[in-house]
């Protein structure tokens, strides 16, 4: 991966994992903690490898039938799975050619600082490292795991615990430059902060974690969210708000502009995703039928404009979390996740010129 192809590859890598999982978490988590490392160590800007990471993972967060919102959105605005899925096509493809294509741009005239010697970076890699297909069966098995439903909590505590037991099959040496005790180096670096030394300075950040510690002010953020927001909905704020957007949406472009500053505000207000759904779902979702609106057209524009730009606020549960997982600040990710941005403008441009607007369909 060079620099040349760097950020739009790193779309797509985040893109196949997230539609494989449903999770776009998962795969920041995973090969996104990899890219940025890898990436910075190459001298891209974190920011940009950041942004990359996040639209392919989004990407892949709506259009994959194994997703929470992707399953939460088409449930609230009543229609099917798939349906909703073949709808968001429309607006979702053209999005990500767009984000590729000015990644690809961007990578072509990117001024990198560090080396692109590749060769050097492996080198240091396997000096540092006991390298061997075997340990790919680690992230393989989360994988497997989460395929087949199984509860986050227990791929990622199966992850750990394989991890730990490779860790001391494969890397003895690390283990006892860590801790006196190799046990005892397995469960400070679940736990604390941990740093890897090698020969190559730029390497050294990839190599270093934080721990369960480094992701407590995270939680923190996550648990506080989540109380506010149900607070706000419980006292009936965000239905006053929504419902004063509804008054003003006059025109069939109104409806949808109004359903996209909704998801928008409560991004902000309420600071969780799923409030972002859930009560623009049930607040517009007579309004639409009224207007003759398919339910798959308030669907996509409930993921186009509140799933997408959850992870661009920086006090919401998904900000938190991409933030606190890649180690990018929101702020310097924000322009470059361009599919997350772009969605709800682009869901806004059909709306008015009418493109793809499906009507209902009357029974009997």
């Amino acid at each position: 991966l060079s620099p040349e192809i760097f950020l739009p590859a790193s779309v797509v890598i985040a893109a196949v994992i997230s539609i494989a999982t449903g999770s776009s978490w998962t795969t920041s988590a995973t090969v996104g903690i990899a890219l940025v490392g890898i990436g910075t160590a190459l001298g891209i800007h974190p920011g940009m490898i950041a942004g990359a990471v996040i639209s392919g993972a989004y990407f892949g967060d709506k259009m994959s039938p194994l997703s929470d919102t992707t399953n939460l959105a088409p449930a609230m605005a009543g229609t099917d799975l798939f349906t909703h899925i073949r709808y968001m096509t429309i607006t979702t493809v053209p999005t990500i050619l767009i984000t590729l294509i000015v990644f690809a741009v961007i990578s072509m005239n990117i001024d990198t600082t560090g080396s692109a010697d590749i060769s050097n970076l492996l080198n240091t890699i396997n000096n540092t490292f006991n390298i061997s297909p075997w340990l790919f069966l680690v992230p393989a098995a989360v994988i497997a795991l989460i395929l087949l439903k199984t509860k986050p909590l227990i791929a990622l505590g199966t992850g750990v615990v394989l991890a730990g037991i490779f860790s001391f099959i494969f890397q003895p040496d690390i283990l006892n430059n860590l801790s006196e005790s190799k046990f005892g180096a397995i469960i400070n670096s679940i736990l604390t902060d941990t740093a890897i030394e090698t020969d190559n300075e730029k390497l050294n950040d990839l190599f270093s974690a934080g721990g369960m510690n480094g992701m407590l002010w995270t939680i923190y953020l996550i648990l506080c969210a989540m109380v506010f927001g149900g607070i706000m909905d419980a006292i009936g704020a965000l239905a006053r708000i929504t419902q004063a957007l509804l008054s003003v949406a006059t025109t069939i472009f109104g409806l949808f502009f109004s359903t996209v500053v909704s998801c928008l505000g409560l991004n902000a207000i309420a600071s969780d995703q799923y409030l972002a759904l859930v009560i623009p779902g049930k607040m517009f979702k007579k309004a639409y039928e009224d207007r003759g609106l398919a339910p798959e057209n308030l669907s996509r524009t409930l993921e186009d404009s509140g799933t997408v730009t959850s992870v661009l606020i920086p006090w919401n549960t998904c900000g938190a979390y991409q933030s606190g997982v890649l180690g990018v600040p929101v702020v310097d990710y924000f322009f470059y996740a361009i599919f997350n941005w772009l969605s709800p403008f682009m869901t806004l441009i059909f709306a008015a010129f009418s493109i793809k607007i499906k009507q209902l369909v009357k029974k009997g």
